[in-house]
């Protein structure tokens, strides 16, 4: 029985070691003891020394980890593509048992010193060091792997609606062009097939170009690859935390115009919405880079509705100002009731209660004072006096109780004294009887009720006249009100406007 099973084991093992592939790999272990005897890693694998070996250079743009606006640095998860042909690593696949390549680590190969010369990594190369992979015909093929950190001029003049082109600029360190003929390995520049989309930036091509240039240091002619990222932000994260913030602060400045002078809030209102907007920039600013190249153009719009609130905030201090104004303390100049009496709200069609405002009211106003004017010019100095001497008697004769004018007395036959009431002087009678003295002292009342019914009016004209005068000061305030409110109102959207109009992309959001 354990003969039996013996003999099946045996013919069994002769099967399966007689399947080809399942010799044993001593054809490649051999092949790379043959291949790696005698290599130098010092020497440039190739046939005529004189001539450059090419290199091939590619790139594949995995991810964009950060772009670092302050500092001004790229950040990104890069696979490299090197593709050269090593004339010391040629073999015959028949000789090694069709073996056509093999894995080698880099260590033990001539590898092309080429590193990205703006770099802002502390260790400076990053790759990590992956095998090579080597073909029968010396073609070897390494592509290593890492994180880069390049430097990037930012442009934020168009921030947050900007561009960014950063470079990544690779080339020989020690080789020059005699020695090294770095290529681009494609023309359509870096491979962006397995590119992960990043939430801020849409990338929008990665162009490649091979550049020729000689160096202060040295005269050989060294060259380089270069590859440039062209990404776009996006703006999403923009307008809903910082643009429409600041639209709605604005707009609540402008609805501070509408708040009743009386109501006293309508400052306090002004000045909250001043200090919230400067805490809102200030939180604004930490995020905007810090250079003097060029100004954003989100700190210009906002610089303009900075300036709107605190305009608004001065413009709220002359309206409660006129709004207060009194005959007593202010006298209205004939400006300020041609422009914000008539002119101005007639183009704003405002009217005050009872009084509509045309042009023809304008008008007939200005032709009226012009008549007024024209008559108290016209007076002569004398006719004023007259008046007034007229008025001083009237009163005087008032006062006794003796007529004015032609109700005076006429001189009499017995001295031409006047006969008042009784008899005359000269018969020896009383001047006044009781019934003439009852009568005086009721003219003297009937007069002092008269003066005081005189006082009483003209004090009450006196008061309608200021509170006149005062409602004039409070309309002006009105119209400054609403010029104010469509004024800042136009200001706002056409700033907002031309902001958006004048970036040169306004990109939302892209699936």
């Amino acid at each position: 029985m354990w003969l039996t099973l013996w003999r099946t084991f045996g013919i069994v093992f002769f099967i399966v070691s007689s399947l080809p592939g399942c010799m044993p790999g001593h054809y490649e272990r051999q092949l790379l003891n043959d291949l790696l005897k005698n290599y130098n890693t010092l020497e440039r694998p190739i046939a005529n020394e004189s001539s450059a070996i090419v290199v091939k250079l590619g790139l594949t743009l995995q991810q964009i980890i950060d772009v670092d606006e302050k500092n001004q640095i790229l950040t990104t998860n890069v696979w490299l593509n090197f593709e050269w042909t090593d004339h010391n690593l040629i073999w015959n696949e028949s000789e090694y048992g069709g073996v056509a390549d093999l894995r080698i680590p880099p260590k033990y190969l001539w590898t092309p010193d080429v590193l990205m010369y703006n770099s802002a990594d502390e260790a400076f190369s990053s790759t990590y060091p992956t095998n090579v992979v080597v073909t029968s015909s010396g073609v070897c093929t390494h592509i290593p792997p890492g994180i880069f950190m390049s430097t990037c001029r930012i442009d934020i003049t168009w921030y947050p609606f900007d561009d960014q082109k950063c470079e990544m600029k690779f080339g020989s360190w020690t080789y020059d062009l005699a020695k090294i003929d770095l290529q681009l390995q494609s023309q359509d520049g870096g491979d962006i097939s397995g590119y992960i989309a990043n939430g801020e930036w849409d990338l929008i091509a990665v162009p490649g170009k091979r550049n020729t240039l000689s160096y202060s240091c040295c005269p050989e002619v060294y060259v380089d690859v270069t590859f440039k990222i062209h990404i776009r932000r996006r703006t999403l994260y923009y307008f809903s935390n910082l643009i429409m913030p600041c639209v709605l602060i604005s707009s609540m400045a402008l609805l501070g115009f509408t708040l009743p002078p009386d109501s006293g809030e309508k400052l306090t209102l002004g000045v909250t919405i001043l200090l919230s907007l400067t805490v809102f920039l200030n939180i604004v600013t930490e995020n905007i880079p810090e250079t003097s190249d060029a100004v954003p153009l989100i700190s210009t719009y906002f610089n303009c509705i900075m300036f709107m609130v605190a305009s608004s905030v001065v413009l709220t201090v002359v309206v409660l100002n006129y709004h207060h104004r009194t005959p007593t303390t202010h006298t209205m100049p004939n400006w300020i009731k041609c422009v914000l009496l008539q002119w101005l709200p007639w183009i704003l069609r405002m009217n005050r209660p009872g009084k509509k405002i045309t042009w023809k009211t304008i008008m007939m106003s200005n032709k009226m004072r012009e008549m007024e004017l024209k008559e108290r010019s016209s007076k002569s100095l004398l006719a004023n006096v007259l008046d007034i001497d007229d008025d001083i008697r009237q009163i005087q004769a008032m006062g006794t109780g003796t007529p004015t004018g032609g109700a005076r007395g006429t001189p009499s036959h017995n001295g031409g004294y006047p006969r008042l009431l009784g008899r005359s002087y000269e018969e020896g009678g009383p001047l006044m009887t009781p019934h003439s003295s009852f009568c005086f002292n009721n003219t003297r009342e009937l007069q002092n009720i008269l003066r005081e019914l005189r006082h009483i009016t003209n004090q009450m004209r006196s008061d309608e006249d200021d509170m006149e005068v005062i409602l004039e000061w409070k309309f002006a305030a009105m119209v400054v009100d609403r010029f104010c409110l469509i004024t800042f109102t136009l200001y706002t959207v056409v700033s907002s406007i031309v902001v958006l109009l004048s970036a040169p992309h306004v990109l939302i959001y892209n699936d």
